[in-house]
């Protein structure tokens, strides 16, 4: 598996979370109590998966290769885009911790916050995974040469080696979150 088919991997279990958190959030919408140890567990899935073992890869690997490499619209793809939107997903995980703090410590109104954050990211990564799935990853395989492609698969392969009881221990919390939700 090369790096690219690797990362488009990674997105399959990062969509599998955003229905667990779609489920959730209309569980909440329905009036049913709040379940904190599973938001953490969400929280947790989103801030070791999908921030920090999937992007960790595209920021410190993929997106660097490409911006050295291809030039500057791929800096301008990157750096306006993908970097952006990954920002964006951080401060929507942000909120929607802040907002479980002021529910747990009775705001009601909180759980406004708590659905439209986690809402918001679901939306906002189901739309930053298909264009880069479609675009950005498909514009790297096309306009870098084999070699950094090459040099991008085993940087990948090794981060992989060297994380992977913290990524299996992450996709074992959303097979658990799935078994309740959905």
């Amino acid at each position: 598996m090369n790096a690219i088919e690797m990362m488009n991997e990674e997105h399959r279990y990062i969509t599998r979370m955003l229905k667990v958190v779609r489920k959730i959030s209309f569980r909440i919408l329905n009036g049913e109590d709040v379940n904190y140890d599973d938001f953490d567990s969400i929280i947790d899935f989103i801030s070791n998966y999908a921030d920090g073992h999937h992007h960790k890869k595209e920021e410190d690997i993929l997106f660097n290769k490409m911006i050295e490499h291809i030039g500057e619209i791929a800096e301008k793809f990157v750096k306006q885009g993908m970097l952006v939107e990954h920002d964006f997903g951080r401060l929507y995980m942000r909120d929607l911790e802040q907002a479980l703090v002021r529910l747990k410590a009775g705001d009601e109104e909180a759980k406004l916050d708590v659905i439209s954050n986690a809402i918001s990211y679901t939306h906002l990564l189901e739309r930053h995974i298909d264009k880069e799935d479609r675009v950005i990853y498909k514009f790297a395989q096309r306009e870098l040469n084999e070699e950094v492609l090459n040099l991008i698969d085993k940087e990948c392969r090794e981060y992989e080696a060297n994380n992977l009881q913290e990524k299996d221990r992450c996709i074992s919390v959303l097979e658990k979150l799935e078994r309740k939700y959905i």
